[in-house]
């Protein structure tokens, strides 16, 4: 079985998804559609800003979802134009690229929600300015219990990102970030890196923003059925098999942890032996293979490996 997985922010690179559309009709139309929702030019975004203008967060999350449906739709045209894989998640933005790739929500709602879903958290970091730091080697309970001691009555930080065993990300308060650092160094981390973001993503500092977010997730049509692939939640890290679950999952998302490790591994427990990365970069692809060896798995971010891919798929290498 083959899931179709979707980065997210971080994964962002100046030119990405030009190749695709150089070379495929269907990012074309992709960027073409994306553009037209949302009233911006994701050609001009994508392919002439400079690195600082592509990792602003109301940028870089448009950006990424354009590019991951450009490379799927890619993919799919490469094999024929009947790809449907088993499954497919996305790694927090990448989540709503998952959505409108599987036919859960329509490529324009998709890119509407994903416009608003980047200004509102870049208005949380100006409101309440908070910060992540990436944890390595600590296990996710420890810090887990790292943040409860680092955290007080005015000032949290929570683990935002269980990316792979041994990979955490915190988010919160900039000082409550600052000792729980210091609490991970102390107890043995490898390394503590701050993080270049504008806020504290997936923690309580966006619940604000969340309930923000719910009107426009409550004004669209969500739609799952046994002809479209499953998509895995952040939340919950399990299967959604009801299209009126996805509003309510997608407000908590941007205060709850993205537990990907738990949702790569129920995916694989569920029968998933491939995993396709669509979009910039190679990061999950990276964490797949972390967190499960057995698991064999690709990345289409241009042209050359969207045709590779689909050749691995039909010739039953991948």
């Amino acid at each position: 079985m083959v899931a179709v997985v979707f980065p997210g922010q971080g994964s962002q690179a100046v030119g990405m998804g030009q190749d695709l559309v150089r070379h495929s009709p269907e990012a074309q139309s992709v960027f073409h559609e994306v553009s037209q929702a949302v009233g911006r030019d994701l050609a001009q975004l994508c392919f002439e800003s400079d690195e600082e203008t592509l990792r602003q967060t109301q940028n870089a999350q448009i950006a990424l979802y354009t590019v991951g449906l450009a490379a799927f739709k890619t993919l799919t045209e490469a094999l024929g134009g009947a790809f449907v894989p088993s499954s497919m998640a996305g790694h927090s933005i990448g989540e709503y690229t998952a959505l409108a790739a599987a036919g859960v929500i329509s490529v324009p709602d998709g890119a509407r929600l994903v416009q608003r879903r980047g200004e509102l958290m870049a208005q949380a970091g100006t409101t309440r300015p908070g910060t992540m730091a990436a944890i390595l080697g600590v296990e996710s309970e420890a810090l887990a219990q790292i943040c409860r001691e680092a955290s007080s009555a005015t000032e949290t930080v929570v683990v935002a990102n269980d990316n792979c065993p041994g990979q955490l990300v915190i988010s919160g308060d900039p000082a409550a970030v600052e000792r729980a650092g210091q609490l991970a160094s102390e107890a043995g981390a490898k390394r503590v890196l701050p993080l270049k973001v504008s806020g504290a993503f997936h923690s309580p500092l966006m619940l604000d923003s969340a309930a923000q977010m719910r009107p426009s997730l409550d004004s669209v049509t969500w739609t799952v059925s046994t002809e479209t692939p499953v998509v895995y939640s952040n939340v919950t890290a399990q299967p959604v098999s009801t299209g009126a679950d996805w509003p309510e999952l997608l407000e908590r998302q941007l205060s709850s942890p993205v537990r990907w490790t738990e949702s790569v591994q129920q995916m694989v427990r569920d029968g998933v032996t491939q995993m396709v990365e669509c979009g910039s970069g190679q990061v999950l692809t990276g964490l797949a293979k972390r967190i499960d060896k057995g698991v064999v798995a690709f990345s289409v971010s241009d042209f050359a490996t969207a045709t590779e891919t689909a050749k691995g798929l039909t010739e039953g290498r991948i």
